[in-house]
């Protein structure tokens, strides 16, 4: 599982003294980390080298964020130990914990615990103004569907949804940004985005050229929400530029997570600089309006580390049961 690493590896020789002071207990800390993403164009590489910079400075660390092929990578990354940081969704976090992640089948990834919440992934439909599809209904039989990086969030769910609506399509995998130039050159006919909004690649598309954001109906919203583990979700109607009301969405929750054996301390100090002050994290992305200490409750799936629980306890009263933290 070889990765490219972003070229930038935030570095900074000392943590400021105020943080400093609260975490003397370095004890087991490593002196550099990665944390797994997603491709370039798409939410999870802008939002996780963010915060993977952010901490590397606040804590004097080396580290940063490397491109990968997205949550179920990500999930086998950290349970490895290959990756001491990642980001996931609640769907391929399931699916990794049961044995069925693709990447290693048959391998249960208990080794990856959750840190802290992120945001809600908006699934949603992007096509060219002048290919004329303006509804799920429009996209015609055969038509070319990118779905994202093979693995990811988008690539595992939306082919399913889309089959679930009756939709018949050729299905293409690549980077956000890739796709985003086919969609463009006319080598694709729609793109089928499972990702924080707003995603880069769209916002990049909408500069270029016309493009319909489409939104599902009240009827294609329901079939899905009965057949899938998403909830309902409006993508504001002031996040791109070619919307002109809310569009109607379905969302999954998405989670840091770190690997299970990392110091508690270590952790516990990531947690805090992300944590602790959210005008700084939506200034890396705008999806971290999401990243709050009380959606600490919407993972319902993977086993806390240790560090975040103690966290999420002390700063947002979190009542996690004992069964759900790591090694208790």
């Amino acid at each position: 599982m070889k990765n490219t690493c972003i070229a930038a590896l935030a570095a900074v020789a000392l943590a400021t003294p105020a943080f400093a002071d609260g975490h003397d207990d370095r004890t087991g800390w490593p002196e550099s980390f990665t944390v797994g993403t997603a491709s370039q164009g798409g939410t999870y590489f802008a939002y996780g080298s963010g915060w993977a910079n952010l901490v590397a400075e606040e804590l004097g660390l080396t580290g940063g964020g490397e491109v990968t092929g997205g949550p179920m990578q990500n999930m086998a990354l950290v349970h490895t130990g290959e990756a001491q940081f990642g980001m996931t969704t609640m769907g391929p976090a399931s699916e990794s914990l049961q044995g069925t992640n693709p990447i290693a089948p048959g391998l249960q990834m208990t080794g990856a615990c959750a840190m802290f919440p992120m945001y809600q992934t908006p699934f949603s439909v992007t096509a060219l103004s002048s290919s004329g599809i303006e509804s799920v209904a429009d996209i015609p039989a055969g038509a070319k569907i990118g779905f994202g990086p093979a693995g990811s969030t988008s690539d595992t769910y939306f082919p399913r949804m889309m089959e679930e609506l009756g939709v018949e399509f050729e299905r293409r995998n690549g980077g956000w940004s890739d796709l985003g130039g086919q969609l463009q050159d006319g080598l694709l006919d729609v793109i089928a985005f499972a990702a924080g909004v707003p995603v880069p690649a769209v916002s990049q598309l909408e500069v270029q050229t016309d493009v319909n954001i489409i939104e599902f109906t009240e009827e294609e919203q329901a079939k899905i929400l009965d057949a899938f583990p998403v909830a309902e979700f409006s993508i504001a109607a002031d996040t791109y530029t070619t919307l002109e009301k809310d569009a109607r969405s379905v969302s999954m929750w998405n989670f840091a997570i770190a690997s299970c054996d990392l110091p508690a301390s270590f952790v516990k100090a990531v947690v805090d600089v992300v944590m602790s002050d959210n005008e700084r994290m939506v200034n890396i992305h705008r999806a971290a309006r999401s990243t709050l200490p009380e959606n600490w409750d919407k993972n319902n799936v993977l086993m806390w580390h240790p560090g975040a629980a103690e966290w999420f306890a002390e700063n947002a009263d979190a009542d996690i049961p004992a069964d759900m933290i790591h090694g208790e």
